[in-house]
């Protein structure tokens, strides 16, 4: 049997009433505030950080790859009962449906393999551009977009337009300097985010994808290539971390948020 975690809210009432009614001095309740638990939820197939949002802006993301379509649904309900919203991340159909059943009003993005649920969706701000090289790459840039627009970011995708065709892009690039950041999303040779960051002057995610033939080695060279780049501005993520683009890109564009730009 798992015991229960302390409650942080009830040690921190105690600390407060203590300081109030002089038994504690102001000091002495910092010190003892540093040591206090955070609050988390105890689930028998996971550990729920309910602090997440305070600490980094956004509720826990649940992974779903490898997680029992059940067991996904009840840490996303876990997080959704306190946060009031949660995204999921690399699901099915199957995780989709689990999900439903707690929380009817969960919402599928089939291309990007995620789900999400908002009891109110924030006001979206600024601008982040998610500039996918090409068709195959769609679902790792759909990634990106939905994580970012969860982020409370307004976002645009601009959708195969990479280096194999370049006069797509130049048509494009008007709109997508209007971005405070860029996510770009590609497989094959990796090239788009060195071309883009010559460009532009807003910081440039890149996204290596597994899409490619066999010299590709499953992203590796686009990684690489990635990671290489002679244009300054580049920051390079995982390969298909699409989810990890699109947090940072909507952090970057939380910081440097304008009123939305008009396209």
């Amino acid at each position: 049997m798992t015991a229960a975690a302390p409650d942080p809210d009830r040690l921190l009432r105690t600390l407060l009433d203590d300081v109030r009614a002089g038994t504690r001095s102001v000091d002495d309740a910092v010190r003892a505030m540093r040591s206090l638990p955070t609050a988390a939820a105890h689930l028998d197939v996971a550990t729920v950080d309910h602090d997440r949002a305070q600490r980094c802006g956004l509720p826990e993301v649940v992974f779903g790859e490898g997680k029992r379509p059940g067991d996904a649904a009840a840490i996303a309900a876990e997080i959704h009962a306190r946060a009031g919203r949660v995204l999921l991340t690399r699901v099915g159909h199957d995780h989709f449906a689990a999900v439903r059943e707690r929380l009817p009003t969960a919402e599928f993005h089939e291309r990007a393999r995620c789900v999400t649920v908002e009891n109110a969706r924030p006001p979206e701000a600024g601008l982040v551009a998610v500039v996918c090289a090409g068709t195959a790459d769609l679902p790792v840039a759909e990634e990106a977009a939905v994580t970012a627009r969860f982020a409370g970011s307004r976002v645009v995708t601009f959708r195969d337009i990479g280096v194999a065709g370049l006069h797509r892009l130049f048509n494009r690039l008007a709109e997508i300097r209007a971005a405070n950041a860029i996510v770009a999303v590609a497989g094959m040779e990796g090239a788009l985010p060195s071309v883009l960051a010559g460009l532009v002057d807003r910081p440039v995610i890149a996204v290596p994808t597994s899409i490619g033939y066999g010299a590709s080695f499953g992203g590796l060279t686009a990684l690489l290539a990635m990671l290489n780049s002679c244009a300054a501005g580049v920051a390079v993520v995982n390969i298909d971390n699409g989810f990890g683009a699109g947090y940072l890109a909507a952090r970057i564009n939380s910081r440097t948020a304008s009123p939305t730009p008009q396209l």
